[in-house]
């Protein structure tokens, strides 16, 4: 990694780490594991970078920007920084349930899940950390779907 790149790394990190709706239970030293295994991506806005019923196998955690999520062209909702794109496609093992589209210009860790599996079954700890935040998020998500739903 050139010198340059550092800042901008150590930045996303931070972003990562302190967002809101971030993944909460995992500490400094899982997000530098995760990361070591992520490639990190830019979209531009208008860029489809998960597609719903594709064969994506890719998790995204959203270090910068914001991301319209929708099925079958409807809108459900926008991610932010902290947020994880792919994370139900990769719990239940199938396709992508959802589009995601950047709303502006994307910054994000992209990790194969393969390569989230290997680093889980050599952390578990981490894996467990990892699950944990994803219920949370997961739950939070639905309470403000009831939420909607009772307007």
């Amino acid at each position: 990694m050139s010198m340059g790149a550092r800042p901008k790394l150590e930045q996303l990190l931070v972003s990562l780490q302190t967002a809101k709706n971030r993944l909460q239970y995992l500490s400094h030293n899982d997000w530098m594991l995760l990361v070591d295994r992520a490639k990190q991506t830019t979209f531009k806005k208008g860029d489809v970078f998960i597609q719903q019923g594709s064969q994506s196998k890719t998790l995204y955690v959203i270090a910068a920007g914001k991301v319209n999520v929708s099925i079958s062209g409807i809108a459900l909702g926008q991610i932010g920084p902290g947020e994880v794109c792919g994370e139900m496609a990769f719990l239940e093992e199938s396709g992508p349930s959802a589009t995601a589209t950047a709303e502006e210009e994307v910054q994000a860790f992209g990790i194969e899940w393969q390569k989230l599996i290997e680093l889980f079954e050599l952390f578990p700890h981490l894996g467990s950390r990892f699950y944990r935040s994803l219920a949370v998020n997961l739950s939070r998500r639905l309470r403000e779907q009831i939420v909607l739903k009772k307007r």
